[in-house]
């Protein structure tokens, strides 16, 4: 018996096929909430109208924000009672929502920064990425300390809201950069792990879950990096 008649080697084959075909999943899923979500912030900067409408309520702002928490609960706590395919719409009015909370940026930062802080950001999401799928390295640990210190930043970026302080505004960016960096490795190691042991029937489920936590990963490392690489257009 050769080692491809060893059923050993048949099982770890049929697995690393099984997680590769979940993984391709997660990141089209996630590409395609990327484009959703560029679109619809591109064209609400480039739309006078929209533009006016939220001049004239700013407030808005707020509610949009909430929902997007909103969304994010629902699909990642709901998720085991609604459909793959209800679950895959949620993703995507996330994505759509975001795009109109983040379309901001393309009237305060330049079109050539956002497109080099993009091009940065992949490249970094992408060997983080790899990373996370390839090593033999177990990262469980780089989880609980990366959750800890997400929560310090968020606490950390609530106070400066307040306090303004430009100087604690770097350090929080360069922080963020650093906690996205370790989240995206890990993420996809976390990922890569569920996939292997998931059932057939619920391999959309945590594709779309895969994608919506790779997708905030990219969000929020591409925008503590855009403060550092994005030029305003002041």
């Amino acid at each position: 018996m050769n080692e491809y008649q060893n059923p050993y080697y048949q099982h770890e084959a049929s697995l690393d096929s099984k997680v590769s075909q979940v993984m391709k999943k997660v990141y089209v899923k996630m590409f395609l909430g990327l484009l959703v979500t560029a679109f619809v912030s591109y064209f609400c900067a480039a739309s006078p109208a929209v533009l006016t409408f939220f001049s004239q309520h700013s407030s808005l702002m707020w509610v949009i924000l909430l929902v997007e928490l909103g969304l994010v609960f629902a699909i990642t706590g709901a998720v085991n009672r609604m459909s793959s395919a209800s679950a895959t719409l949620l993703f995507y009015l996330f994505a759509v929502v975001n795009g109109l909370a983040l379309f901001p940026i393309f009237i305060v930062y330049t079109g050539v920064s956002i497109g080099k802080t993009f091009f940065i950001t992949a490249g970094t999401f992408g060997a983080m990425s790899i990373y996370g799928y390839l090593t033999s390295q177990d990262l469980t640990k780089w989880g609980s300390m990366l959750f800890m210190a997400l929560i310090g930043l968020i606490i950390c970026s609530v106070v400066n809201i307040f306090w303004a302080n430009g100087t604690f505004e770097w350090i929080i960016s360069g922080l963020g950069v650093l906690i996205f960096v370790g989240l995206t490795a890990w993420d996809t190691q976390n990922i890569k792990k569920m996939a292997a042991m998931a059932p057939a029937e619920s391999v959309g489920k945590l594709a779309t879950l895969g994608a919506l936590s790779l997708y905030l990963d990219f969000i929020n490392l591409f925008l503590y990096l855009l403060r550092f690489f994005g030029n305003s257009r002041d």
